[in-house]
């Protein structure tokens, strides 16, 4: 067994003769753990391990940015080089959709699901009219602001937004966060029309 282990730690150590690195360390820690011969499975995690203690530097915010542009600019010129081909109705529909999804999924909808949204809708205006007013309130600003920012947002959203799930409107944090800066700048007490205009 002792020899079977010698051969195999020799024949790694002639590919990896460096033991000052960690990865050759770990690798030999694993020949040294009872087999022969390193299996599939244990290269595996050798790779993994390698990858663990000698992994690559992260893109830069500006290069992840740089690329995100590209991908999307490229995306979006392969649509519109589609586009061409189709007549001038299909074009207009077509980009309007992708400006307003609401065209996209309103010729399915039907009044079954408009009882539901109806529902929905009248249970959460009845949580968010007093939440809102909370919120303007924390942000020391007036209650119909609070109301502004949990109504109209949520109307813009139901002909450009995409997600069904997403809640759209004014949060406790934000409220906090808009008067403890604000307040350093100008003092709502003082001056409550360049506070709200801020």
């Amino acid at each position: 067994m002792k020899e079977r282990d010698s051969e195999s730690f020799e024949s790694l150590s002639q590919v990896l003769p460096n033991t000052s690195n960690p990865t050759h360390v770990i690798q030999m820690a694993m020949v040294n753990s009872g087999s022969s011969a390193v299996a599939p499975a244990r290269q595996d995690q050798l790779d993994r391990s390698k990858w663990l203690l000698e992994c690559p530097e992260p893109p830069s915010p500006w290069q992840e940015l740089k690329r995100q542009v590209k991908d999307s600019f490229v995306t979006k010129a392969k649509k519109f080089k589609s586009l061409r081909k189709q007549p001038l109705p299909k074009r207009i529909l077509s980009i309007l959709q992708a400006v307003f999804p609401i065209f996209g999924w309103c010729r399915n909808y039907k009044l079954t699901m408009f009882k539901n949204d109806l529902m929905a809708g009248l249970t959460l205006a009845s949580l968010c009219i007093p939440q809102s007013i909370g919120y303007a309130t924390l942000a020391k600003l007036d209650p119909q602001y609070g109301l502004y920012t949990s109504v109209v947002p949520p109307l813009i959203y139901a002909f450009m937004g995409t997600s069904r799930e997403i809640a759209i409107g004014p949060v406790a944090v934000v409220s906090l966060l808009i008067s403890s800066m604000l307040q350093k700048l100008i003092d709502p007490e003082t001056d409550p029309l360049g506070y709200t205009k801020l």
